[in-house]
């Protein structure tokens, strides 16, 4: 099945308009699928699909939708197997509601119990778990799963790769025999199967196609900027490298439009490519990029779809795409015809972590260079002129304008005469300054920064300047180092340097009967992700909630 617009599924205006400012144009496979049988129809769903390819919004849009304004009950569980992706799942789901004032929850194992009975007394409407935890909630009677309208399995095989059939199972047992149940799982062992026939009424198995991604003829590397810095960099990029022919991604039309009138003002042969172009104007602008008369094409992914050019020197992801299939297709644009291209991904911090799950799933790697600095530019723009300049004379194209240098040069010395035109011609060109410092980051995987939780959100009269106000008041530290803060209903995150992070923990260690405060959102060693049998001692290692 192939993908298609959102606009096609049967989602209403609100969310349409949420998807569009998202960035998405086009749903992918598993999305297409699933979200107009959530709409209209009642059975239940058992998804197939690799991981990466947009599940959360698969079932996320369509729950939110279909559930009721605000009640006192929960409505929604999704069970997922690290605490990882259920923070992952609770924060995608609370971009998804837009104006709705529903509140999701994540619950998952290392959280200080007090505070999730805190936020549990509170109306929740989503609650996102770990099988561990919400099997703790349910045994203290915290959790009340009786009147709950979906209950969602994610990566259900990873769920019982970890060892967690037998809670899942428990959980089972206590929630709204009359839900609807939706299962999603990369494979489909018998397993798997065996909960689908025993749990769920009728059921619909979705399936998308098992795609190879694969970029072998693609070098790719990334740089580390500050997101105010991406197009200061995309200039250095562009003036550095000769016969520069590329294909630039952002992800929404609106984005096309923006970067492609800045390279014009900056004096960039550039042009955009969006859906809102008409047909007439789409081929005037392939047109012109094709015949080279621009060399520098700022696209959408579906825009870019169906161009067929095979000499393109780099493909740069100035923003990330949706999912890494995305990825293997953008960047597979170089490297055609045997050619080895060059692909160049622009990362802030933000988008760092969003970088490494794309380049695992699409099991491709990607190395960090560092960007030119301004007198390593200006030197390769002096060695393109004196090129360029050879090939003038080689071929004659120079013979027309002797008589003027000869008039020019009367009187002068040759050296000076060449250098005066330089400066009259090139001065702008070959100015060092022109090119302003860029601050340089680093958020690689040697834990440059750390993502905290925070257990306070809006209803709690929270905002990210209160939020970042009363973490400088307690630890001292700066605004500046704090980052990435997003204040969701009933609770925070934010990112702050290695560094800062240990003295915040310490200082927020203690927190009275609800426990601490803030805690870090992710644990700093993976739990090992097949537990087998303790063979000396004769005992199963604790599950990672």
């Amino acid at each position: 099945m192939n993908t298609c617009g959102f606009e096609s599924l049967g989602l209403s205006e609100e969310t349409l308009k949420i998807i569009k400012k998202r960035g998405f144009e086009e749903a992918t496979e598993i999305q297409a699928m699933t979200i107009p049988v959530m709409l209209n129809e009642t059975v239940d769903i058992v998804g197939k699909a690799q991981t990466g390819t947009g599940k959360t919004a698969a079932f996320g849009l369509p729950i939110i939708e279909k559930l009721e304004k605000v009640t006192k009950n929960i409505q929604c569980l999704i069970l997922a197997p690290t605490r990882e992706l259920a923070i992952q799942v609770a924060e995608e789901l609370n971009s998804f509601k837009g104006k709705k004032n529903f509140s999701i929850v994540p619950i998952y194992g290392g959280q200080s119990m007090s505070d999730q009975l805190r936020r549990l007394n509170k109306n929740v409407d989503i609650i996102v778990g770990t099988p561990g935890r919400i099997i703790d909630h349910i045994k203290r009677k915290s959790l009340d799963l009786s009147k709950i309208t979906h209950l969602v399995l994610d990566e259900a095989d990873e769920m019982l790769n970890m060892g967690f059939q037998e809670e899942v199972e428990e959980i089972l047992q206590h929630v709204n025999s009359s839900r609807r149940t939706l299962l999603f799982s990369a494979t489909m062992p018998e397993r798997i199967m065996d909960i689908a026939k025993k749990y769920m009424k009728e059921y619909k198995i979705l399936a998308a196609q098992k795609k190879q991604l694969t970029a072998d003829l693609t070098d790719q590397i990334y740089f580390e900027i500050p997101a105010e810095d991406k197009f200061e960099a995309l200039c250095r990029i562009i003036d550095i490298n000769e016969n520069f022919y590329c294909i630039i991604f952002t992800r929404t039309k609106v984005g096309v439009d923006e970067l492609a009138n800045k390279l014009i003002d900056r004096g960039y042969d550039a042009e955009g490519l969006h859906g809102d172009l008409s047909q007439h104007q789409r081929e005037r602008v392939l047109g012109k990029f094709k015949n080279k008369r621009i060399n520098i094409l700022v696209a959408t992914d579906v825009a870019a779809r169906g161009i067929d050019v095979s000499d393109l020197s780099h493909v740069i992801n100035y923003a990330l795409p949706q999912d890494p299939e995305s990825y293997v297709h953008r960047i597979g644009r170089t490297g055609r015809a045997g050619k080895k291209g060059i692909a160049i991904t622009f990362i802030s911090p933000s988008e760092y972590k969003k970088m490494k799950f794309i380049t695992s799933i699409a099991k491709t790697s990607i190395r960090k260079e560092q960007l030119p600095n301004a007198s390593e530019i200006v030197k390769s723009k002096k060695s393109k002129i004196k090129n360029e300049l050879s090939r003038i004379i080689s071929e004659n194209y120079h013979n027309e304008y002797i008589d003027t240098a000869k008039q020019i040069s009367q009187g002068h010395d040759e050296l000076e005469v060449v250098a005066a035109l330089l400066k009259y011609l090139m001065e702008d060109e070959l100015d060092e300054t022109r090119y302003r410092d860029i601050r340089q980051i680093n958020v690689d995987d040697s834990g440059g920064k750390t993502r905290l939780f925070v257990g306070l959100g809006t209803k709690d009269a929270m905002n990210p300047k209160k939020l970042v106000k009363m973490i400088n008041n307690r630890s001292g530290i700066p605004g500046s180092k704090i980052k990435e803060v997003k204040v969701m209903d009933s609770f925070s995150f934010l990112s702050v340097p290695f560094k800062e992070a240990e003295i915040i923990l310490r200082d927020f260690a203690t927190g009275g009967e609800d426990g601490p405060l803030i805690q870090r959102a992710t644990p700093l060693k993976a739990s090992n992700p097949n537990p087998k049998k303790d063979k000396k001692k004769g005992k199963k290692p604790k599950k990672a909630n």
